[in-house]
C-alpha cells in the first residue's frame, strides 16, 4: 500500500474541481500560495486556447491544514470552475423537463478519433460522448497539479527539487545546453513555450501559428529534471517497487501521453555496452550519492529501479490534442452514419503546460517513494530519519 494517495473529481464545465491528498506527515509549510503557484504554471504556454483565459484556478483547502502547516490529516482542496455560470443548464446534475425530449443542449455523439470519447460511450453505455470527455478532458490535472504541489514542497524541505523544460516540438527540436539552469523553472517559465532554445523557440511559434490556420494540432517532448533525490529509492526486490517504473506509469496517466523515457531511453537499444553503462568513480562528498559519480548519466539516475543519487532526467512524449477545428472523419453514434468529428474548444498545444503536469506526477511518485524509505508522522521525523540514512552513507567511507 502506498504511503501517499490522492484522489480527484470533477468535470470539465462543472461547478468545481476537488482534490484529495492522503499520508501527508504533519508539520509540512503550507500556504494556498504554494500550490496556486504550480497551477498558474499549468496554465501557462503559446498555443493555449480561449479556456486558459477564462480560468485563473485558486485553491480553496477544505481540510488539512491549520496555522500554515499541515496536521497529517487527508488535505482537500476546491478548485472551482469560472465557466460554469454558462454550462449550468448544459451540465446540470438534476434532471430537466427538456430531458425527456432527448439529449441536452452540446450534447455530443459525433465522437472524435484519438480521444476517449467512442470508447467511452461504449463502455459506459451512454448516449452522449458528453458523459465521458467532461472527465475525460486534461482539466483534470488541475487537481493532479494541486495535490502534487503539496510532495513538490516536502520534498523541497528535504533538499530535492524539480524542474522542467520543452525539448521538441512540431518538428522542431530544441538544443538542450551542457550545463542547465540552476533553477531551470525560472529559466524555461520566462519562455512562451518553456524552453532554454531561443531560435528553436522562434520556429515552433511558427509552426503553432501554421497549424492554428489549418485547424489542426502539434505534439512535442518535454523533459524533467529532479535533483537532490539520495541513492536507494525504489527498490530492485519486487516489480511494483522498482521507481523507474512507478515512474513511467504514472506519466503515461496523463492525458494525451504516449511515451516515456529515462536518461537515453530508446537510444540505449542502438548503442553498445561501453556507450550506454555510466562509468563509476570515487567522489567524496557526494554524500546522496554514496560518495560516488557517474562520469556521465546515460541512465537518467536510476539503476536496476532504483536511484542512484545523480539527476534523475525523464523525457515525456505528449501526442497532438484530439479536438481539431478542421474535424477528422468519424461517425455519428446517433446515426451510424459517417461525419465529421465535432469541435470543441480546444488547444493548438498543451506540451508545455504537460511539462508542469510531468513534473507533477513525478513529484507525487518521489514523495511517496521518500516516504516509503524513510517513513515518519511528522516532517522532522521524516528529516531525521533521512539524515541517520545519510549519516550512515558517511560511515561507509571512513
Amino acid at each position: 500500500m502506498s504511503n501517499l494517495r490522492f484522489t480527484t473529481a470533477g468535470e470539465s464545465h462543472g461547478p468545481a474541481l476537488v482534490s484529495v491528498l492522503e499520508g501527508m506527515p504533519a508539520g509540512v509549510p503550507l500556504l494556498a500560495a504554494d500550490v496556486d503557484t504550480e497551477l498558474a504554471r499549468r496554465q501557462q504556454g503559446y498555443g493555449r486556447g480561449r479556456r486558459m483565459q477564462i480560468e485563473t484556478d485558486r485553491i480553496e483547502f477544505l481540510s488539512g491544514v491549520r496555522a500554515g502547516e499541515t496536521l497529517g490529516s487527508p488535505i482537500s482542496m476546491l478548485v472551482r470552475n469560472s465557466d460554469w455560470k454558462n454550462w449550468q443548464e448544459i451540465m446540470d446534475p438534476a434532471p430537466r423537463e427538456t430531458d425527456a425530449a432527448g439529449l441536452r443542449k452540446r450534447h455530443v455523439t459525433r465522437v472524435r478519433p484519438g480521444h476517449a470519447d467512442l470508447t467511452g460511450i461504449l463502455k459506459y453505455d451512454r448516449d452522449d460522448a458528453r458523459d465521458i470527455l467532461e472527465r475525460a478532458s486534461a482539466r483534470e490535472t488541475t487537481c493532479r497539479v494541486a495535490a502534487s504541489a503539496i510532495c513538490r514542497v516536502l520534498l523541497r524541505e528535504l533538499g530535492v527539487h524539480i524542474g522542467s523544460h520543452l525539448v521538441h516540438l512540431g518538428g522542431v527540436d530544441a538544443t538542450r545546453p551542457e550545463t542547465l539552469p540552476a533553477d531551470l523553472n525560472a529559466a524555461s517559465d520566462a519562455s512562451p513555450l518553456r524552453t532554454l532554445d531561443k531560435d528553436a523557440e522562434a520556429q515552433m511559434i511558427t509552426r503553432i501559428d501554421a497549424a492554428k490556420k489549418e485547424g489542426n494540432t502539434l505534439g512535442g517532448i518535454c523533459e524533467v529534471v529532479v535533483t537532490g533525490l539520495p541513492v536507494g529509492l525504489g527498490s530492485h526486490v519486487s516489480w511494483d517497487r522498482r521507481i523507474d517504473g512507478r515512474l513511467g506509469q504514472a506519466m503515461l496517466s496523463i492525458p494525451a501521453v504516449k511515451g516515456v523515457e529515462i536518461g537515453m531511453g530508446f537510444e540505449t537499444a542502438r548503442r553498445t555496452g561501453a556507450e550506454v553503462h555510466d562509468e563509476i568513480e570515487p567522489a567524496l562528498g557526494r554524500t546522496r550519492a554514496g560518495h560516488v559519480q557517474r562520469r556521465s548519466n546515460r541512465a537518467g539516475g536510476t539503476e536496476g529501479g532504483m536511484t542512484t543519487g545523480e539527476d534523475l532526467v525523464i523525457r515525456v512524449a505528449m501526442k497532438p490534442i484530439s479536438t481539431l477545428m478542421r474535424p477528422l472523419g468519424t461517425v455519428d453514434v446517433a446515426t451510424g452514419q459517417s461525419a465529421q468529428a465535432v469541435a470543441e474548444r480546444s488547444d493548438v498545444t498543451a506540451v508545455p503546460a504537460m511539462g508542469v503536469i510531468a513534473e507533477a506526477m513525478a513529484a507525487f511518485v518521489l514523495a511517496d517513494a521518500v516516504l516509503d524509505k524513510f517513513g515518519g508522522d511528522s516532517l522532522a521525523e521524516v528529516q531525521r530519519n533521512l539524515d541517520a540514512y545519510l549519516a550512515r552513507l558517511d560511515e561507509r567511507v571512513r
